[in-house]
């Protein structure tokens, strides 16, 4: 992308292969993921600001020095070639398959890592799930199962509320409710223990009223695109706690990461967390693949291909 804007300024093109950097590892690209991220890098709305000419993509499956990792990188990644720090560089076993892999590296990080590092669920208690069907979303209600929690799931349509329910979900919230913080309160009979949300607006201030005091949130989205503010004094009188995340301020941590691949892959050897097969676009067509995303018409993973 030469320029920020709609999914047109995604153009395929060739250029050089990134240069060699110190600390990094040099990966044959099998599959890169695409995420709602990439969609405010493409906008010029993203945490972090990137430099024209620009390569999305933070996220990939591959080979390295013979070995099938996955990589999250800090761009590059919608490429035959990327480079990924070695800390954030991941051997794939032999029992997982690159589908499964692709799935769990940026979304069953983020899942994992929001539901046990940030709001630090704990057994009997409820969680709120946003996007129950979506990539993070439907890994987070089934870890959040494996938790032993009780989960609220909310979506957008009775088919992706059916798929949450599918997953383990105990109830779900039709998440476009004009009367969601009732919803939501009837749904946790009476208030959360901790919710999850990447929505803004409406749907924050909604969640976070639905929360039982001292309730936890974890902010790690806002695909509203509606800044939002709250209000400290209620925070205090209710004691409830909202935290932000962000992935990438793991990258460099020496172990955190590696630790939840790790457990990813066991509760995937142990039949407690299903991956849905990803959908594939060609690398050539990654401007369709966000117009779709956009448009919630993605379910699970959504992937490009640059060998075609």
């Amino acid at each position: 992308m030469s320029s920020y804007g709609g999914p047109d300024v995604l153009q395929l093109a060739e250029v050089p292969e990134p240069a060699p950097a110190a600390g990094h590892q040099r990966i044959e690209v099998l599959r890169s993921g695409v995420n709602y991220a990439d969609l405010h890098v493409r906008e010029g709305n993203y945490l972090a600001d990137v430099k024209l000419p620009y390569i999305p993509g933070n996220e990939v499956i591959g080979h390295s020095d013979g070995r099938r990792v996955v990589a999250l990188t800090r761009g590059g990644g919608y490429a035959q070639v990327a480079l990924a720090h070695r800390r954030s560089t991941i051997p794939v076993p032999d029992d997982i398959d690159d589908a499964t892999a692709i799935s769990l590296t940026l979304q069953g990080n983020s899942a994992w890592h929001l539901l046990h590092t940030v709001v630090r669920l704990g057994p009997g208690e409820t969680v709120i799930v946003p996007a129950a069907a979506g990539g993070v979303g439907s890994l987070a209600v089934q870890l959040a199962k494996r938790a032993g929690a009780r989960v609220v799931a909310l979506a957008s349509t009775d088919a992706k509320r059916a798929l949450a329910l599918g997953l383990g979900a105990d109830a779900v919230v039709d998440s476009t409710s004009t009367s969601l913080a009732a919803d939501l309160k009837e749904a946790t009979f009476g208030g959360a223990a901790a919710a999850l949300e990447m929505t803004g607006g409406d749907t924050l201030h909604s969640t976070l009223e639905a929360l039982a005091p001292m309730g936890r949130m974890a902010v790690y989205g806002s695909v509203s695109g509606i800044e939002t503010t709250i209000a400290t004094r209620d925070l205090m009188a209710t004691g409830k706690t909202v935290s932000g995340f962000w992935l990438p301020l793991l990258f460099g941590h020496r172990t955190a990461l590696r630790d939840s691949m790790t457990d990813l892959f066991q509760a995937v050897r142990d039949g407690e967390l299903t991956v849905p097969a990803p959908t594939v676009y060609p690398l050539s067509e990654a401007a369709r693949a966000h117009e779709d995303m956009a448009a919630r018409r993605t379910t699970g993973k959504v992937v490009l291909d640059p060998a075609s």
